[in-house]
């Protein structure tokens, strides 16, 4: 059974979004965001289908107008459900690459599909649709981004993406002092290791258990909405338990 609540999760595959995605179509309607309806198609069918309430928008949140396309249709759509939670969960920039190798092109991509263009867009239409739903929101409205071992450590052959997830951690942060106050709870998750995904199956670890598990990163993202004013986290690290760190 759905509230009148909504979340917005963007990024959406069959990993860590889906798993988010479920999690919070608990107890709200969700709206999935992804450049690739395909990404997002058998996920809205398995909500719906399951009781829940759940639209796909195709979306690249790198993009502005794109963007506000999808806000738009959100506010069309769901006209009087508060939006208590969105999440952003976008992985584009991802490459690994001699940095005398980099391109232009490739670095960009990686500061565009975190902080400088997608975080910044996802982030400036959410918080005034959050700063609505304070009186109304069954929790305090969420703002939570998707870090990684990138955001806190820009390793060898990663400075496209670690640029762009460092970027990201300090939108998050000066996002969480100046929202905060307000009533919004922004949070950013370190996600740190592999994620067990579809694409990782068949990756072999020295322990059955050593990658991420998505479905409990989604209950900790729920975990981190559903904390009172008294005690809101900014920051979780998650990772498996053989992880060096």
């Amino acid at each position: 059974m759905t509230s009148k609540g909504l979340a917005i999760i963007a990024g959406v595959g069959p990993g860590t979004g889906a798993s988010i995605a479920r999690r919070f179509a608990k107890l709200y309607s969700v709206v999935l965001l992804s450049r690739s309806p395909s990404n997002f198609e058998p996920l809205v069918q398995e909500i719906n289908s399951s009781g829940g309430k759940a639209i796909g928008i195709s979306t690249d949140v790198s993009d502005a107008n794109s963007v506000k396309s999808a806000f738009d249709e959100i506010e069309k759509q769901f006209p009087d459900s508060p939006l208590a939670a969105s999440i952003f969960n976008a992985a584009g920039g991802f490459v690994r690459k001699p940095f005398l190798e980099l391109t232009d092109e490739e670095y960009s991509t990686g500061l565009d599909s975190q902080a400088r263009k997608a975080g910044f867009y996802f982030a400036q239409r959410s918080l005034p649709l959050l700063l609505k739903a304070r009186e109304s929101s069954p929790h305090p409205p969420t703002l939570i981004f998707t870090g990684a071992t990138a955001s806190i450590k820009g390793s060898a052959q990663f400075a496209a993406f670690a640029s762009g997830k460092f970027a990201l951690r300090a939108l998050a942060q000066s996002l969480a002092r100046e929202f905060g106050p307000q009533g919004i709870h922004v949070s950013h998750a370190i996600i740190d290791g592999i994620i067990d995904i579809p694409r990782t199956k068949q990756w072999v670890l020295p322990h059955e258990d050593a990658k991420l598990s998505p479905d409990s990163i989604a209950d900790s993202y729920w975990y981190l909405h559903t904390q009172p004013r008294t005690t809101f986290a900014f920051e979780l690290d998650l990772r498996p338990y053989i992880e060096k760190w």
